[in-house]
């Protein structure tokens, strides 16, 4: 059940890139490893890495936050096998102020995505509708509505004022 749930957000995004053009080539695919400290990574939704599987490209670690299994990215990796946090970047789940699930822009992601400086209005409607009806069928389940309700309060951390 959780796989068919996963694989039915992966279809809602489909090929679907925050541009139309590849964004990755305005920041040297800055999101697909990690930072000069060796920080960075991507946690994976309940499930996700028996889809994943193993590879070459990446190796397997935990995070504490989430209380998830999360991979680092050693290469590049294979575009079909990418987990789904990586699908939507630098969007992330949020729950809208109608109660229901949706997206925004990721607040950790300001410091290497330069998309972030347009906001989800200077990226590709249709990416953006693909990653709100994924995040939407994910909240259906309850581990993967878990995991999103649990990313959400991380990710409002990076937005609240320091002082």
């Amino acid at each position: 059940m959780q796989s068919e749930t996963i694989l039915r957000a992966y279809a809602a995004i489909g090929e679907r890139t925050p541009l139309c053009s590849d964004c990755g080539a305005l920041c040297g695919a800055a999101c697909c490893f990690p930072d000069g400290d060796g920080q960075g990574g991507v946690d994976l939704l309940p499930g996700e890495k028996d889809l994943i599987g193993d590879a070459e490209w990446m190796e397997l670690d935990h995070d504490p936050r989430m209380d998830a299994e999360m991979i680092r990215c050693k290469a590049m990796c294979e575009r079909d096998k990418r987990p789904f946090l990586c699908r939507i970047f630098p969007l992330c789940p949020a729950v809208g102020k109608d109660g229901r699930w949706t997206v925004r822009m990721d607040a950790r992601a300001r410091a290497m995505c330069p998309l972030t400086r347009g906001g989800v209005r200077g990226l590709d409607p249709e990416f953006v509708r693909g990653c709100v009806r994924a995040v939407r069928i994910l909240a259906d389940e309850p581990d993967s509505a878990a995991f999103l309700s649990r990313w959400a309060e991380i990710e409002e951390e990076f937005r609240r004022p320091i002082l």
